[in-house]
């Protein structure tokens, strides 16, 4: 029986020992990169059938802003997001030259598709395929880092813990559902 006990112990503490989480090195982080880019994410070749107009990225910016700002922020680039960097793989800047490499059809994959396990969810049924495509031309097309400030459910939990920290009572935001 102890010796039992003995080697089902050993074998939890080897097992949660192998389940260590750790950042990926350079080279791992760079084959995953080529990796999902060749072939994990799909529609390589495939054409945005939408001009790029003011008024289509314009669009695409609002669709953003109703569904993606939460973790991209309101400019692509995470700005004011506070779990962007602890997600795991973190949020992306989309700005970033990684993201802005894929081909309109990759982004157009991404979007409909999602990324499992990322956290990226996938928009098929939820926006329509013009949409999705007009998403993809408001990301090739973002405003400067920083430009349009924090998405303001982030603002409101900003302000209440510097309230806080300034030893005062936090105003609580009570948002309606209508």
């Amino acid at each position: 029986m102890n010796r039992t006990l003995g080697l089902f112990t050993v074998s939890c503490i080897l097992f949660f020992a192998a389940c260590k989480v750790s950042q990926p090195g350079g080279v791992e982080s760079s084959l995953m990169k080529d990796i999902k880019r060749t072939v994990t994410i799909g529609d390589k070749d495939k054409k945005n059938p939408l001009a790029s107009t003011p008024d289509v990225i314009k669009e695409g910016g609002e669709h953003f802003q109703h569904h993606c700002q939460i973790c991209h922020g309101l400019d692509g680039h995470a700005t004011g997001v506070p779990f962007a960097a602890q997600m795991s793989p973190p949020v992306p800047d989309l700005g970033n030259k990684d993201i802005q490499d894929y081909t309109d059809g990759q982004l157009h994959w991404i979007v409909e598709n999602g990324i499992a396990p990322s956290g990226m969810p996938a928009w098929k049924g939820i926006l329509e395929d013009d949409e999705m495509w007009k998403v993809v031309l408001y990301i090739r097309n973002l405003p400067p880092k920083g430009s349009l400030g924090a998405p303001e459910i982030f603002k409101e939990e900003q302000e209440e813990h510097e309230q806080m920290e300034k030893g005062g009572k936090p105003e609580h935001h009570h948002h309606d559902a209508h």
